[in-house]
């Protein structure tokens, strides 16, 4: 992906989840690298991400003790950061529209 939108997301969050810190990161840094061409390439190297439609994919943190929700557009190579919580937060959410 060329560019991830609202990174600082993930930063405020590691920031009051400090065992997240290292997987946000290596999250990051493997997405920045990445060619992602559509969902299913982001799931042959993610296999416990979720594909929830809406070009939104599910990623599980810390062992799914968090969720990270991204928003892709595979052709502008963008994607955006919507919502990183607790699994009982995301629970609270409508995965397919946030």
């Amino acid at each position: 992906m060329k560019n991830i939108v609202a990174k600082r997301i993930l930063r405020d969050f590691w920031l009051s989840y400090p065992d997240s810190e290292e997987t946000l990161k290596t999250w990051y840094k493997v997405a920045m690298r990445a060619d992602w061409k559509n969902a299913n390439d982001v799931k042959n190297q993610y296999r416990n991400a979720s594909i929830v439609g809406g070009n939104r994919i599910v990623f599980n943190v810390c062992g799914n003790k968090y969720r990270l929700i991204v928003k892709f557009n595979y052709e502008m190579q963008w994607c955006w950061i919507r919502f990183i919580g607790t699994h009982s937060e995301y629970d609270r959410v409508d995965a397919h529209n946030i």
